[in-house]
């Protein structure tokens, strides 16, 4: 392996309970229960999760949420789309962070 991220580990993810399975069960089972059909459909939910993934920069979840996407019927624009809505609210967040830096600079200058 010439990098940190492998996608073989992916598929080894289950593998986190093998020293605490009573959490892990809870949390898989837990996992299983929000991705399934409800007010949203488990597509929204994946596109969601998509972006997401894309936030918090999990390479794992973003091969696994684009992965789950397309098999529950989005297409490449709709995930485009979700990525795009991904960083558009990181960059918005960045930008009103700028809100407390002027607050910061302007109790600094008085």
């Amino acid at each position: 392996m010439t990098h940190y991220y492998d996608s073989h580990d992916l598929s080894r993810f289950g593998e986190i309970g093998k020293n605490c399975p009573e959490l892990a069960d809870k949390f898989f089972e837990w996992y299983g229960a929000v991705f399934q059909d409800g007010a949203l459909t488990a597509r929204e939910k994946a596109l969601i999760a998509l972006g997401v993934a894309h936030a918090v920069q999990c390479p794992y979840c973003i091969d696994a949420y684009s992965q789950s996407a397309l098999e529950k019927g989005a297409d490449l624009d709709q995930l485009t789309e979700a990525v795009h809505v991904s960083a558009a609210i990181r960059g918005g967040a960045s930008l009103v962070h700028g809100v407390q830096m002027r607050n910061r600079a302007e109790k600094i200058s008085m």
